[in-house]
């Protein structure tokens, strides 16, 4: 697997701008592991539902109910999710949040899906994966995919094996039990030329999700796998945002997120560390700069941008250059995140990639300063599903307070002044 986001390198410092990735937290109200592969209880595969009064069979209480080819399932609400969230209160401090996403979220034998399925269990984070919907689709079965201004069947990712298929929604399946969110990062990732995803129209962005939707819903069909479990949700809801590849092509797909209900968009490049607003009715939550140590540049939050200013994109530099650049970017995450967390408190987006780039150096510092952030108070490590469910229900007044706050900056009246009438310091 081989899926970078190189364009929206934006121009901060060397010429690729660049950005590092992440930052862990510990999460308010993250629940434990399920009991079972289905979450245990009453609604896991072959458990009784008994029988009521009148002696007639219950149904349970969470009945998995199989979707279409019964590739996915109804199996009631999402698990291990934190508490309802709930209005600030005027002259309450926000909470930090922190979220970890991964783009392509494919398994393909170096285990670093499970690893940081692991490190999230741990210390009580949740993370949104971006799907590719071709890592379900067999290489045998690439001519049903029919790419946008490309030829049937391309693609700029490798399509992976049918055991690495079969890992995937292994991982996929037991994120989902455990809390986490899987959005889309689309199909074919083009990034280049006449057919790159920078030049899709809206209708072309329509075609593109509805079959990344197709082959998380149907893999059964296109697999022939019938021993397998369900994907225990309905992508039809669960699909409620994604990441474009290269960060390209977000004003044209807007249009049809709108339409589709989507709720957010993380596919912009180059943002600050300031608090998000809606760009076509869609919360805009971009990857942002943050503070590079040693350099008087900042880069963007995701690893390859990282990497293309340590090793000019060379994802195999020497070897002695490695426990630097792992300093560096274990730094660079805990930059950003210590920026906004004593100042804005403006939520701090990380993207990643299962790569083992540069020795795994980038994979280290991620979760690295995971165990170095994770239960810091007022910290909450989430999904970007849960952190738009926060955001959906602040007071209009309170937020547009908090978007006026520019990077490292607090209110003019201190954290007690918010929401009192007060406006920040210029």
């Amino acid at each position: 697997m081989f899926d970078i986001t190189r364009r929206g390198l934006i121009g901060l410092g060397v010429g690729a701008a660049a950005s590092l990735g992440l930052v862990g937290c510990g999460t308010d109200g993250a629940g434990g592991r399920p009991r079972g592969e289905h979450g245990g209880g009453a609604g896991a595969p072959g458990a009784p539902g008994g029988r009521g009064g009148d002696g007639r069979p219950r149904r349970p209480k969470n009945q998995v109910r199989p979707i279409g080819d019964g590739s996915t399932a109804y199996t009631g609400k999402q698990p291990n999710q934190p508490a309802r969230p709930v209005p600030l209160e005027p002259g309450e401090k926000p909470p930090q949040f922190v979220v970890f996403s991964w783009d392509g979220a494919g398994e393909v034998g170096n285990g670093l899906f499970p690893r940081f399925l692991k490190a999230a269990a741990d210390h009580g984070v949740h993370m949104t994966f971006f799907l590719s919907g071709l890592y379900l689709l067999p290489e045998s079965q690439k001519r049903l995919y029919r790419p946008p201004n490309n030829p049937v069947g391309a693609s700029a990712i490798g399509y992976l094996t049918d055991g690495h298929v079969k890992e995937t929604l292994k991982n996929v399946r037991r994120a989902w039990l455990e809390g986490h969110e899987i959005g889309t990062h689309f199909n074919g990732h083009f990034c280049d030329g006449t057919g790159s995803v920078a030049n899709w129209t809206p209708a072309q962005w329509r075609s593109e999700i509805a079959q990344a939707k197709s082959f998380v819903k149907e893999w059964r069909t296109n697999t022939g796998w019938a021993d397998l479990p369900p994907l225990p949700f309905d992508y039809d809801k669960e699909l409620i945002g994604g990441r474009t590849p290269c960060l390209l092509g977000q004003d044209n797909l807007l249009p049809a997120a709108r339409e589709l209900g989507w709720r957010y968009d993380a596919s912009s490049p180059g943002g600050l560390q300031c608090w998000p607003r809606t760009k076509q009715g869609v919360w805009d939550l971009p990857l942002q700069g943050v503070p590079f140590p040693g350099r008087t540049f900042e880069v963007l939050s995701m690893d390859y941008n990282m990497l293309a200013n340590q090793s000019l994109n060379s994802t195999r530099a020497p070897a002695y250059n490695y426990p630097g650049w792992r300093t560096q970017a274990t730094e660079a995450y805990l930059a950003g995140f210590n920026r906004a967390y004593e100042t804005n408190r403006a939520p701090f987006f990380v993207g990643n990639h299962f790569e083992e780039w540069n020795g795994g150096i980038y994979m280290d510092a991620v979760e690295e300063s995971l165990k170095r952030i994770a239960g810091r108070k007022d910290v909450r490590c989430v999904s970007f599903r849960q952190f738009v469910d926060w955001l959906d229900v602040q007071d209009p007044r309170i937020l547009a307070e908090l978007q006026s706050l520019g990077v490292g900056e607090v209110p003019g009246g201190g954290w007690k002044s918010l929401g009192k009438g007060s406006r920040s310091a210029a």
